[in-house]
């Protein structure tokens, strides 16, 4: 691409964040200051990989937008300025032998074309693993791309916290309070499915700041599959522990992500643009539930009021934390740090000061199946530890 231009483009893909435009603001703002254009694209890739260079087919104010210095009063709100989409433009590469298919790497070329065609000579990429990868498979087709990480799930490696991740856990804290409330008011016990495909941080730091008496995610399965039958009989033994110690009440929290670990015949078929199962569809905490209430009623002949909650969608688009909105705005004038010393192919980060650092995109990506690397909670790790003492537990054992 023709590195004489001075234009970049912004591009918001995949899954709500809390501070996305705290992001785009800071971004825009630091490239607009240097006299360098900035147009954002509308809805993820949605438009733009389905350009067509023999008869353009985008429109300013429908597809995509001329930025102005109007973002510097954007950084609290809700919301996304650019909208968002799971728009997946590389879904047919699975390896490097991928990009020889001209089939395969055709909306990967309309990208290129409709960037051409705007004179956009870098490309601000804002998103998660799935948008990282398709990042990456555009720095492969010569292309200026700079990655900005974003997931609620904070499972990105290269960066201890991802923006909105906080703001998410304080209103999913929030809401773990009221439903614990309502559950000692009613002797009743609650299953709270909290987000996180791969990973436990929401589940683990909610639960921490809710007082959840039980966490459990997927880094709590050490099989493959997930023994469903045996975290039910443990709830179980936990409702009968509160029972006897006359608190019988309290919110268990679990990860969507569980659903992963389920064996075929129990995993909706049901699947995103990216091939992702889509966890609202399986309702694992409902699945639990309804197991440990069998479980109860066949040990006491009883019933147990066992309520099903899931948060999710509450959490994505809140107003903003004043950390997050910080560490946003950090990494979207990084973009332009990274652009001003031609760091390109790297995602933004920062140090613990917040210092912009830029890591290269190998370091993240699997070189041979080309998917992003997933960050887990450590087991073993002080946050685990945490997690597991701050558990309800029979302390006469």
């Amino acid at each position: 691409m023709n590195s004489n231009k001075k234009k970049i483009g912004i591009i918001f893909s995949g899954g709500p964040a809390p501070s996305a435009n705290s992001v785009i603001s800071a971004c825009a703002l630091s490239f607009l200051d240097k006299k360098i254009s900035c147009i954002g694209f509308y809805r993820g890739y949605e438009f733009i990989e389905k350009f067509d260079k023999n008869a353009p087919n985008i429109i300013e104010g429908e597809h995509y937008v001329n930025i102005d210095y109007s973002v510097s009063k954007i950084r609290n709100e809700k919301g996304i300025m650019l909208k968002t989409s799971r728009a997946n433009p590389g879904a047919g590469i699975k390896n490097m032998e991928d990009f020889n298919n001209k089939e395969k790497t055709q909306k990967l070329q309309n990208i290129i074309n409709a960037l051409n065609y705007l004179n956009i000579n870098t490309l601000i990429s804002i998103g998660g693993d799935d948008t990282l990868k398709t990042a990456n498979f555009l720095k492969i087709m010569g292309v200026n791309v700079i990655h900005i990480p974003k997931t609620i799930d904070n499972d990105y490696f290269g960066i201890p916290w991802t923006f909105g991740f906080w703001t998410c856990v304080n209103i999913a804290k929030s809401l773990i309070i009221n439903l614990e409330a309502d559950a000692m008011s009613t002797d009743a016990f609650v299953i709270a499915e909290l987000m996180g495909r791969k990973s436990g941080w929401i589940t683990y730091a909610t639960g921490i700041a809710g007082e959840a008496i039980k966490m459990i995610s997927t880094e709590d399965v050490d099989t493959e599959l997930i023994d469903i039958h045996a975290i039910a009989n443990e709830i179980a033994d936990l409702i009968q522990l509160r029972q006897k110690m006359k608190r019988p009440y309290g919110v268990i929290c679990i990860a969507e992500g569980l659903v992963e670990k389920l064996p075929d015949d129990m995993k909706p078929e049901t699947v995103d643009s990216h091939g992702n199962i889509k966890l609202d569809k399986a309702q694992i905490g409902l699945i639990i539930s309804d197991m440990v209430s069998f479980i109860y009623k066949q040990r006491t002949g009883k019933e147990i009021k066992i309520v099903n909650k899931q948060i999710g969608y509450e959490t994505r688009a809140g107003e903003p934390i004043s950390y997050d909105i910080v560490l946003g705005s950090m990494l979207g004038y990084g973009a332009y740090k990274l652009y001003s010393k031609e760091q390109f192919g790297q995602m933004v980060s920062v140090s613990d000061e917040f210092e912009i650092k830029g890591i290269p995109f190998q370091e993240l990506i699997d070189p041979v199946t080309l998917l992003t690397k997933i960050r887990l909670v450590p087991k073993g790790s002080d946050f685990h530890n945490l997690k597991e003492i701050l558990s309800y537990r029979d302390y006469e054992k």
